[in-house]
């Protein structure tokens, strides 16, 4: 199986995605923690079912020493005791901002507020730009239909 567009070959998307990157490399400079963007990465992504960013984030969190069965329980994290309350609600603000279209009205104030228990400002403003940059990302590969399985942790960076 091969990609529909090679993005980054592509003028227009390859510009793009450097640009996107480059708003990612703000949420990974933030004091957001480490653990938490992987795991809203992984969520949303497995959401939208891009199967390319499923692979890629599990695979760099992993890397970043990560627990394979954290990550194995991210789909269930409502269930799962090993994710901190932060987490939850980091996991929920990513699931109800990723499904925004599920929701009239959108992300639910008691959602906002959770979160806002357990982030300061900047680390709800890197959870907001997080959220928006992996569904962009997720949505690009899935209208390509990027394969998944053959991401190199790293392989980015």
């Amino acid at each position: 199986m091969s990609a529909r567009l090679n993005i980054l070959g592509n003028p227009t998307i390859g510009k793009a995605v450097k640009h996107f990157a480059a708003a990612g490399k703000v949420v990974q400079d933030s004091s957001l923690p480490v653990s938490t963007q992987h795991l809203i990465t992984l969520r949303a992504s497995q959401i939208n079912g891009c199967g390319f960013c499923t692979d890629m984030h599990s695979k760099d969190a992993v890397a970043a020493g990560e627990d394979w069965l954290r990550l194995n329980l991210v789909a269930t994290w409502r269930e799962a005791t090993c994710f901190t309350e932060a987490e939850r609600a980091a996991l929920e603000l990513t699931e109800e901002g990723t499904r925004i279209a599920d929701a009239a009205g959108g992300v639910p104030d008691e959602v906002w507020e959770n979160a806002a228990k357990h982030y300061d400002e900047e680390q709800l403003g890197a959870l907001v730009l997080l959220i928006g940059i992996i569904n962009t990302f997720n949505r690009l590969n899935v209208l390509v239909q990027q394969p998944a399985g053959s991401y190199q942790p790293g392989q980015f960076a």
